[in-house]
């Protein structure tokens, strides 16, 4: 497992409180650095979880914002940096997932995903750039779906994946445009994750992609000495290779 050495820095995860957001801090903070744990709602879940990061030695503050509103989400930041310093290392991680026929979904559902997806990613990141700046150090790690980067077409939860193939464009439209900063922004694309609601059946390598395999691509992006590897994607899938329609 990789551990690169994260002391001195400041991280947020968005959507932290639960499931790959809670791994990914904690992996994060595990290895030195203070971390903001970022919820909407769930806010003992997120109590909980800076408590965990607290118990690893760490600097931890539990965070509420909706990354879809950018007065929010300067809120966010501004609480953030008031209690820890600028954001060095930034997971956009939030991104809705609706599961249902595209003629089925109401359209507060479609806007969602894409509203969460997308431009949560973009709000957060670009909020976070100045500060990044201005210290010449900084990691965006990007949350994807495996397969998004191919076009993937499927009637069902066709905004999901349409909003992720947006979202690792974004990514490499960052990583060309933060080239002389010591900034670098690449994605980690899961396919089924273990905490996943369903498993189809025919898994690759007959399982789900465990926390330890997102949290290993994750510190890759995030060690120190990967700073010439920017508009990346890793998609930890196991090898999958779906069928369009």
């Amino acid at each position: 497992m990789l551990t690169p050495d994260l002391s001195g820095r400041t991280a947020l995860v968005t959507g932290s409180a639960k499931g790959i957001g809670r791994e990914l801090l904690l992996a994060i903070a595990d290895r030195g650095a203070d971390v903001a744990v970022h919820y909407r709602s769930s806010e003992g879940a997120a109590e909980e979880v800076a408590e965990r990061a607290r118990e690893a030695g760490a600097t931890a503050t539990a965070t509420q914002g909706d990354v879809t509103d950018p007065d929010a989400v300067d809120d966010l930041f501004d609480a953030v940096e008031s209690d820890l310093g600028n954001v060095d290392v930034l997971v956009n991680n939030v991104g809705a997932f609706a599961p249902s026929h595209w003629e089925e979904m109401d359209f507060e559902t479609w806007n969602a995903v894409w509203e969460t997806n997308l431009n949560g990613t973009y709000l957060c990141s670009k909020r976070a750039l100045p500060g990044m700046r201005d210290g010449e150090y900084g990691r965006i790690v990007n949350v994807g779906y495996a397969s998004a980067e191919q076009g993937m077409v499927n009637p069902k939860n066709f905004p999901y994946f349409a909003a992720k193939k947006a979202v690792l464009m974004f990514t490499r439209m960052l990583a060309a445009d933060t080239q002389d900063g010591g900034i670098t922004v690449n994605a980690v694309s899961p396919y089924v994750v273990e905490n996943s609601d369903e498993f189809p059946d025919d898994l690759p390598r007959d399982r789900p992609a465990a926390f330890e395999d997102l949290i290993q691509a994750a510190m890759f992006f995030l060690d120190p000495g990967s700073d010439y590897v920017s508009g990346e994607n890793v998609e930890v899938d196991g090898g999958w290779l779906p069928e369009t329609v």
